[in-house]
């Protein structure tokens, strides 16, 4: 499968060299002037759990290939889209007139309806994911990251269509383990206010990474997690279908933020997810809470530790 990459950042790149090691060729969309910022390698330095539970270091340079145009008689059979939700209506409005026969793999957040997300493009060639992996680049440009096992894929009411087969099937030949969530816009939203909780206290701290280890703060973004479950409910989401992803802010957290603070602490990739989130002046984990927040006070939830920490991400 011909697979663009749509930008250069942690999920397309460490997504792309899963997909190209599995035989699949892999170029990246980048802005004009990028490719030559970037180099033709990627340094890379990745858990890697697809086969061992404590994971796999991967230390090495990737060598890889940019476009920095995209034509409409392209003949790529696969665009991956994964971008910040706040950037997702400027690079869909890109991507609409020159998606030509492609399938498109929405693969982050999402805050809206879906189809309402995606703009333009057309949605019977729209495929749903999420990623599972993480980390950042450090100030020496290597990728330090973790990449999971498994993988989220999800519809919308209805089966998978065989474009969203077709998508599914070439993860699987990466190695990766394929999740369905058949309520995708609910899983969705849960996990963008699971983000919201531990954002707000990550940026109370200066950044997510601070919040590795800490018992405490740990405990406090559990909290503002479930302080927005009542959000999800006033969004009309029956949370009786999603009981695994609300488990961990329902329960005691007497006893979770001490097993999450413990293996933020000890184990690798754990630590990796947090830790390489260090950049204090990202953009994403605001955007997350003040579009969170301003939804709470559109439906009159109250928030009170999502609206505590306002300073640290208000415009």
């Amino acid at each position: 499968m011909k697979i663009l990459m749509f930008g250069r950042g942690v999920i397309a790149t460490i997504y792309g060299w899963v997909l190209e090691r599995a035989g699949h060729e892999i170029e990246f969309y980048v802005r004009p002037g990028r490719a030559a910022t970037y180099g033709d390698t990627v340094d890379l330095d990745l858990f890697d759990m697809r086969r061992r539970v404590w994971g796999q270091r991967v230390v090495e340079k990737w060598p890889v290939r940019y476009r920095e145009a995209l034509e409409t008689d392209h003949d790529f059979d696969l665009i991956v889209l994964s971008v910040p939700h706040h950037r997702l209506a400027e690079a869909t409005a890109f991507l609409a007139p020159r998606v030509g026969q492609a399938t498109v793999l929405v693969f982050g957040n999402i805050w809206t309806e879906p189809p309402a997300a995606i703009g333009a493009l057309p949605v019977d060639q729209v495929a749903w994911g999420f990623p599972q992996a993480g980390g950042g680049f450090d100030a020496d440009g290597v990728l330090r990251g973790a990449l999971l096992r498994s993988v989220i894929f999800g519809t919308l009411g209805q089966p998978p269509t065989d474009r969203e087969r077709a998508v599914r099937q070439a993860f699987r030949e990466a190695g990766l383990r394929l999740k369905e969530q058949p309520d995708f816009r609910g899983w969705l939203w849960v996990h963008f206010v699971s983000d919201a909780g531990l954002f707000s206290q990550g940026l109370r701290l200066g950044s997510l990474s601070q919040l590795a280890g800490e018992t405490g703060d740990l405990r406090e973004a559990l909290l503002a997690g479930r302080e927005l479950l009542p959000l999800l409910r006033a969004r009309g989401l029956d949370l009786r279908r999603h009981r695994g992803g609300v488990l961990l802010f329902r329960a005691p957290t007497w006893l979770t933020a001490p097993v999450l603070a413990w293996l933020t602490a000890h184990v690798a990739p754990a630590r990796v997810s947090l830790v390489a989130h260090s950049d204090p002046d990202a953009e994403e984990p605001r955007e997350i809470c003040r579009d969170t927040l301003a939804e709470a006070r559109r439906l009159g939830i109250a928030v009170p530790r999502l609206e505590a920490a306002e300073p640290t991400f208000a415009c």
